[in-house]
Order: C-alpha cells, then structure tokens, then sequence
C-alpha cells in the first residue's frame, strides 16, 4: 500500500485510459516498476520525474507529478537503445520490487546516451553501456553468472567447450561449433570489477550470454525494440 508516497524515476510506457487519463509505468528508485493512473498527460520519456503514488491496487493513482531536468532527445541508435532499456525494464521487472543497482545503472546509461554522438567509437561505447546495463539488470533478477564452475560445478577447463543454459550454467560439451563457448573465453570474465569497462573479449561473451538470456527470459514475445532497430539498419544500409 501507498498513501501519499513521493516517487523518483523515470516513465517507461503508457497508454491511453478513458477519456483524460493514461496508464503509465514508471521505473523508481524506490519501488522499481511501479504502475498506474495518471490523470493528466503523461510526461516525456528519458527525463528525471518526482511524483506522489497512493492505493492498494496494482495500478496506483499518480498525482502531482513534477519533471525534474530540461527535456532530452534522442536520435538515431541513442532513440533505439533507450527504447530498449525501457522495453525489458517493463517485460522483466516485477511491479514494485526495489531494483537499486538496475536504476542507478538505467540513470546512468541515459545521461551516456545523450554523449553516443561525440564519442570517438560510439558503437563500441554502446555496446558498453547496454552491457552494463544488462549486466545489473540480470544480476538483480537473480540470474548473476558463475563463470569459474560449470554446471557441475567444476572448474572451468581453459580449453573445453561449454554450452550455455539458463538455468543450469555452462555445460561441458565434445562439440566445438559456433553455438558453443571455449573455456578461455568464460574465464575471461572472471577477473572483472565492477564498474570497470569490459574488454572486447568479455563484450563478445556477453553480448552472445546476455542475448540468449533475455531472450529465454522473454519467451515467445520477441522484443518491439530490437525489430524496429534491425529495420532501420537494414533501411540506411
């Protein structure tokens, strides 16, 4: 239950409700996903709010909202990527469950994308961030990757093949194929902190993990993001 509760985060959908009102959902520092009824026009996505929440339901009543920073805007991959952000925190984070590390790091890749332009490699600066990003995300879903064990928890062998499963782990396999992972490259990972940079090794791992993962995670839906970007690309090629 809320009653009077002040809110701060972000809208990350909404849709038409009735006549004047809309159903938002909005990501929070205080309550992660938190979704309701707003009765007013829904703010810009991509832009700090502060808003009070009250009820019992799943959908709130959202009044007195407030829009903190200058409006933002993104083009281009920026537009895609933030499209994106928003479309997983909605399929993959349960309603009202406190999500820290994954707000501060959605916080963080925004104000990262409002620079993708003037970087000197922005697509290796992309895949950074959205690595981060999907990184906390997974982590605090409760998906966090073991990459010294495998699914029997034995070390991992430097030069054995392993075949990844969601919910079992890495598992050891005869095959070499495409579809699988090398050894030298699970351990890549095992020597990285948090809140560095991954190297291109680690990116390679984790942009192939992490697409697989989501991709289970989501099932049969398929992600509005990722089509609209691939179209564009295919567009200007």
């Amino acid at each position: 239950m809320m009653r009077n509760e002040i809110l701060h985060g972000y809208l990350i959908h909404h849709r038409k409700y009735r006549e004047r009102s809309h159903i938002v959902h909005l990501f929070t520092r205080e309550h992660g996903r938190v979704d309701g009824i707003l009765r007013q026009m829904p703010p810009p996505q991509y832009q700090p709010i502060r808003i009070q929440a009250s009820g019992k339901s799943d959908l709130k009543n959202f009044t007195k909202l407030e829009i903190v920073n200058q409006p933002v805007f993104f083009f281009g991959d920026a537009f895609f990527s933030g499209f994106y952000l928003n479309e997983i925190v909605l399929r993959l984070c349960s309603a009202e469950v406190e999500m820290p590390e994954t707000f501060v790091q959605y916080h963080q890749t925004l104000a990262h994308l409002q620079h993708l332009s003037s970087q000197e490699n922005p697509n290796l600066f992309l895949r950074q961030i959205l690595r981060q990003f999907e990184h906390a995300l997974l982590e605090e879903l409760g998906y966090a990757i073991d990459f010294s064990v495998d699914a029997n928890q034995e070390p991992i062998q430097p030069n054995l093949h392993y075949h990844f499963q969601l919910n079992d782990g890495f598992i050891p396999t005869a095959q070499a194929s495409r579809a699988n992972l090398v050894g030298t490259q699970i351990l890549s990972m095992c020597d990285y902190e948090k809140g560095r940079d991954f190297n291109p090794e680690q990116l390679q791992l984790l942009s192939r993990l992490y697409r697989q993962m989501i991709s289970s995670l989501l099932g049969d839906r398929p992600l509005k993001s990722r089509q609209l970007w691939i179209q564009n690309s295919q567009t200007q090629a």
